[in-house]
């Protein structure tokens, strides 16, 4: 083929195109022959041509002796060829080496925008990065992150995001985009630490996060129950200036508002008004329900107005909070009307709402409003609760409506319905209240079927009939757990055995004290000295063995000292003052004291009665000895002596003044000494019996309100006349039984009490010591 003279004249032309390096030769301008085809395969021209394209360096191709540049299209599908058929690796890096062009990051960016894997895409980005030319692209990493998020490779997402933050570090750049996309993957996958790390990474780099990022990430941490973490980056999202959107508002505003911060809510409520943002339903009825359960009841229900004033229909949810936030606040009135414009607006109350009406209503007392709502519930299909029953029953069980609390236990149980030991409880009470004593042990055997214990629930139906003083149905009651099997406590029998003591049931009285024994109870002193107080209040012979025989039936070591006490000194072996002291040596005072005090009245009492008064005295004088009456007489020298019976029964204040003015005397006779006056401190109760015994000896001393004085001069002559030292040293003259008599009369409550005397009748005859 001949050469083509213009060509070759034209040489110096197309050199200039070329990179302009020098030949291996060192002429840097010829290489070897070159054919030039056309598309055909025919030779256009051959002969010494230019230098062949550099890769990699020269941004053109030769077509012929034409320089020709290469287009970006070209590139790309080059680009992409290489990288689908190498995807990865040394290799793909050595063919992207060796490209016939210069790449530039139009055309990584339109070749990434053709690749769908993801390795391959990383691969060539990461190529790229090492190029010279190379400069970061947000859109190359926003195209990256979406397809690691389509293949959910979260830790590549991690990874390539520390990538990006270093490129843009190095490169001075600070207007990447692409962040944001990674951190609302990574919320949105609910990978919480990751998403939050790399949250904090783009603030520490000094980025600007934007709403739909801050959204995102709030929305995770309230999805995963941390919303105080919510409300820090909402903090972090004011503190950085950025604008709230619609979606912002939508989600904080029932966050806060579910979290009790109410206020923060409000405003952020107020401030979306102002923006001119339609807040939607969703935030009215977030705001309604929190608002009404903090008993924010006023702002509660102007909201609910609100909402229909902006035209929204308020849900059934709105509606079930505000009835459950005024019902449960005791607002039932503005809670029913609520109901009512609830069912006005079409819905159909919910088994929750029809049992909190009723049930609020029975707590409350308004029992006919929460039957009609039953009545309703139950045509609406539902089934009552247990809980609502039990409401029901038991208010009319309170308010003591015997047969509508039947009806609601029968209509009940009827339903296969499980009442609670409450409902047990109070109908069961109602029962024993209204004396129904066969129905309610009907009730108690169905509350056994029910596989409760009723040991307890019959033991205070137990106590009911005792409370209310009926004994005869407590018997009753008893024998019905008795033939039942059914327990009752040594306290409840106690507790019947002296109410049948008081009503003077003693031959009933005896097998529970009896059962009281054998139960390995301890019968105390307390318990022995009211036994024996009813004796002494006794005034009829049967009545009084009886009782005898419940003292013997205490088996109480106090019983033995009583026996002992009655018998002559041959039997006791020992003399009277002897055998008390040894008796009250054996009580422990620190736990008895009260009870040995209450104990040492009575028996006075009785001693005094049983016309037994030197064993009276011998009483008297070892229970003062055991400081029993510390404070009764007091010696103040020669100034005032003076003995105070206030705190004493009849018996032992007869006693204790007769054994003490014996005692004043020998101190006064014998030793001389006489105070300046003497005082018996009575009291209004005593005062009149112990007026009465010493006027039989003309005593000196005169009556005030509440004492008896006589100077000391006068009571020592008194003390000198023969018929004073019999009186002192001796007994009581018989006019004491017509005294303690006037006293039963004038004061019959007295305690502890005294029986009106009819002729004693001493346990053994005589009064031997």
């Amino acid at each position: 083929m001949s050469k083509n003279p213009s060509y070759e004249r034209n040489i110096s032309l197309f050199r200039s195109y070329c990179s302009g390096e020098k030949s291996d030769d060192g002429s840097g301008e010829w290489t070897d022959e070159i054919e030039y085809l056309d598309e055909s395969g025919s030779i256009i021209y051959s002969g010494k041509g230019l230098r062949s394209v550099e890769p990699g360096v020269d941004d053109h191709v030769m077509v012929g002796e034409l320089k020709k540049p290469f287009l970006n299209a070209s590139a790309v599908a080059k680009i992409v060829e290489v990288v689908k058929r190498w995807k990865w690796g040394p290799e793909l890096e050595t063919q992207l080496d060796k490209l016939q062009f210069l790449p530039n990051m139009t055309h990584i960016t339109q070749a990434l925008k053709v690749i769908n894997e993801s390795d391959a895409s990383l691969s060539l980005l990461r190529w790229a990065k090492r190029q010279s030319w190379y400069s970061p692209s947000d859109e190359c990493y926003i195209m990256l992150f979406d397809r690691l998020n389509r293949d959910r490779d979260f830790n590549g997402i991690q990874s390539l995001f520390d990538e990006m933050i270093q490129d843009s570090s190095n490169n001075g750049v600070s207007s990447f985009s692409a962040y944001n996309r990674v951190i609302q993957y990574l919320a949105k996958a609910e990978k919480l630490e990751v998403s939050f790390c790399c949250f904090k990474k783009a603030q520490e780099s000094g980025y600007k996060v934007d709403t739909q990022t801050y959204n995102a990430l709030m929305t995770l941490f309230l999805h995963k129950g941390l919303p105080f973490k919510a409300f820090e980056i909402y903090g972090s999202m004011e503190v950085a200036g950025c604008l709230l959107d619609e979606s912002t508002y939508e989600l904080m505003i029932p966050s806060l508002a579910k979290s009790g911060r109410l206020d923060a809510a409000s405003k952020l409520f107020q401030e979306m008004k102002e923006r001119k943002l339609r807040p939607s339903l969703s935030v009215f009825a977030s705001l309604v329900d929190s608002m009404g359960k903090a008993g924010r009841l006023d702002a509660s229900i102007k909201i609910y107005m609100e909402a229909q004033g902006c035209g929204l229909r308020p849900s059934a949810t709105m509606y079930v909070s505000l009835i459950e936030s005024f019902a449960k606040a005791g607002k039932l009135d503005s809670a029913l009307r609520l109901w009512d414009d609830m069912k006005k607006a079409g819905y159909r109350p919910n088994f929750g709402l029809y049992t909190l009406i009723i049930e609020s209503h029975a707590k409350s007392g308004k029992l006919e409003i929460a039957m009609s709502t039953f009545k309703d519930m139950e045509k609406a299909g539902f089934l009552p609760t247990p809980s609502t029953y039990s409401s029901l029953l038991e208010m009319h069980a309170a308010s003591g409506q015997v047969d509508s609390a039947m009806r609601l236990y029968n209509s009940m149980t009827n339903a296969g319905l499980r009442p609670g030991l409450s409902t047990y409880t109070a109908l069961l009470t109602l029962l024993a209240n209204k004396k129904l004593v066969d129905v309610a042990a009907k009730v108690l055997l169905e509350m056994k079927s029910m596989g409760f214990s009723i040991d307890v629930s019959a033991s205070d139906v137990l106590m009911v009939y005792i409370k209310d003083g009926s004994v005869d149905l407590a018997l009753k009651w008893l024998r019905f757990m008795g033939s039942s099997g059914i327990r009752t406590n040594n306290f409840i029998i106690r507790q019947l055995f002296e109410s049948c003591m008081k009503n003077g049931l003693f031959e009933s009285a005896k097998p529970l004290l009896e059962t009281y024994v054998n139960s390995a109870a301890k019968v105390d002193l307390i318990l022995y000295t009211s036994i024996l107080a009813h004796l002494v209040r006794c005034q009829d012979e049967q009545n009084e063995r009886h009782l005898m025989s419940i003292l013997s039936a205490t088996k109480h070591k106090a019983h033995g000292f009583m026996c002992g006490l009655f018998t002559g000194p041959e039997q006791r072996k020992q003399p009277v003052l002897s055998f008390v002291r040894e008796f009250f040596q054996g009580i422990d005072y620190e736990l008895e004291e009260g009870a040995a005090r209450y104990f040492v009245n009575v028996l006075l009492n009785y001693l005094v009665l049983m016309g037994q008064i030197n064993r009276a005295r011998c009483v008297w004088k070892v229970a003062y000895e055991n400081k029993l009456f510390p404070k009764a007489i007091v010696f103040d020298q020669q100034i005032a002596w003076s003995l105070d019976v206030r705190n004493l029964s009849v018996g032992a204040a007869l006693v204790a003044v007769v054994h003490t003015l014996h005692r004043f005397r020998k101190r006064m006779l014998y030793y001389g000494v006489v105070p300046r006056r003497i005082k018996l401190v009575t009291g209004p109760t005593l005062k009149i019996v112990v007026a009465q015994m010493l006027s039989s000896v003309e005593s000196p001393f005169e009556v005030s309100k509440v004492v008896l004085r006589a100077p000391g001069d006068s009571v020592m002559e008194w003390f000198k006349k023969p018929i004073v030292q019999q009186f002192l040293l001796n007994e009581m003259p018989s006019r004491a039984d017509i005294l303690m008599h006037k006293l039963n009369i004038l004061f019959p409550s007295s305690a502890p009490e005294v029986r009106s005397l009819s002729p004693p009748k001493p346990l053994m005859s005589g009064k031997g010591l």
